[in-house]
């Protein structure tokens, strides 16, 4: 059993079987409430998806692209339950679970070629007037999204045009889904395979910096 966390927009938590079956997913969609909704949400998750903490046996960690405030509530939370559980942090690039998601609706609807799948972008709000996306084309063997690059960042006014000269089409999302996020850290567990960084892939350093050394004071 999978516990999905991802707070790389607002703050999503799933429950997943190893099949990929959906036992509980809970979302708020409020970008700046992480910290606040965490604990509850995952809660909730467990006693709707009708599983104890020593039911799970793996968190599934979505490691962003995000902004640093935010990211880091969901990776510490994963962290932290995965530790109290004794069990495995699975790192997953929160852009993968919407790639995912977008490539199995397609195949389920008739629009996937597998012969020659179609190059997209997963694009998010980074904020700031910037866009935050990764390029994907079709599935591997293993049912994972193939990833042609890693995460980028990118002006709201230029992200069209980069896409354009590539012939890459765009697909804009406005949520992850842990279910997805648990179902792709699943699949990667099955397969044998290290698919997400270790280290948060935050979107720019962090407003807040260490202070520099107390200015001198003259007679």
């Amino acid at each position: 059993m999978i516990l999905g966390i991802d707070t790389s927009l607002g703050t999503a938590v799933a429950v997943v079987e190893p099949d990929g079956a959906v036992r509980s997913q809970l979302e708020s969609a409020d970008p700046r409430g992480h910290a606040e909704v965490i604990g509850t949400l995952i809660e909730r998750a467990l006693a709707e998806a009708s599983v104890r903490p020593a039911g799970i046996t793996a968190v599934a960690a979505g490691m962003g692209p995000g902004p640093f405030t935010g990211l880091r509530v969901g990776i510490a939370a994963a962290r932290t339950f995965a530790l109290g559980r004794g069990v495995e942090v699975i790192p997953v690039v929160s852009h993968d679970a919407v790639a995912l998601e977008l490539l199995l609706h397609d195949a389920l609807t008739g629009g996937y070629d597998d012969e020659q799948p179609e190059a997209f972008a997963v694009v998010t709000d980074a904020r700031r007037r910037e866009f935050a996306y990764t390029v994907y084309r079709g599935l591997d063997d293993d049912g994972l999204p193939v990833r042609l690059a890693e995460p980028g960042l990118a002006p709201r006014d230029d992200l069209d045009g980069v896409l354009a000269a590539r012939g890459i089409l765009r697909r804009d999302a406005d949520r992850i889904s842990a279910a997805m996020l648990a179902v792709t850290a699943g699949r990667a567990v099955a397969a044998g395979r290290v698919i997400g960084p270790h280290d948060a892939l935050y979107l720019r350093s962090p407003d807040v910096t260490m202070p520099g050394a107390p200015k001198k004071v003259g007679a």
